[in-house]
């Protein structure tokens, strides 16, 4: 039996629309952005667009997803290391600067939810969920005492991923390789910027 193939112009397949949407989301707003805005910027009309999805909202949805997914994948895999909770928390801090410099339009958006539809609010969910697993890995980071006991578990994982989140407003990949920018905000999250 043949696989069923995504139907559209050629070249247009619902990756192509997903970017296109989020290009528009992130400059225009996604309130302010129509679906007839998304099928002009790739040259199709809109009933070619519904081809490929049922509409903003599930575009929204697929594009909130896809940082997500790279961040709990992230989590995931930090968690999975046999090593103490200070190193897991780390390795976490690092490898979601990597998430958020392969996924840079995915995360922005996800960034500048508010809960407005019913799609932001799954994403919102979704982030406090993450924010769980961080706050968890933080208290454990405590209780082994590589991690001041003093802070709010809570507060700090919310002030290192303030950190992480920042890289939306300044970083593009001409401002250096994402590891090497992975590996310092993941230092100085850890280590500071005191000369010792």
């Amino acid at each position: 039996m043949e696989k069923s193939r995504r139907r559209g112009r050629p070249g247009h397949d619902q990756d192509a629309v997903l970017a296109a949407a989020v290009r528009l989301f992130n400059t225009r707003g996604y309130d302010a952005t129509s679906m007839f805005d998304v099928a002009e910027s790739l040259g199709i009309t809109k009933s070619t667009l519904y081809h490929h999805v049922s509409g903003k909202e599930q575009l929204l949805t697929m594009a909130v997803d896809r940082a997500l997914d790279g961040l709990f994948e992230a989590a995931e895999a930090a968690l999975r290391e046999e090593s103490a909770a200070t190193v897991r928390l780390k390795d976490l801090i690092r490898r979601s600067v990597l998430v958020l410099a392969d996924r840079l339009e995915f995360v922005t958006l996800l960034l500048r939810v508010r809960g407005n539809t019913a799609a932001e609010q799954h994403a919102l969910s979704r982030r406090r969920e993450f924010d769980r697993i961080v706050t968890d890995l933080v208290k454990q980071a405590q209780a082994e005492g590589g991690v001041r006991a003093d802070v709010d578990p809570a507060t700090a994982a919310r002030l290192l991923f303030g950190m992480v989140n920042s890289l939306i407003e300044w970083y593009r990949p001409d401002r250096g390789a994402p590891g090497s920018i992975a590996d310092t905000v993941a230092d100085l999250a850890f280590d500071g910027l005191r000369h010792r």
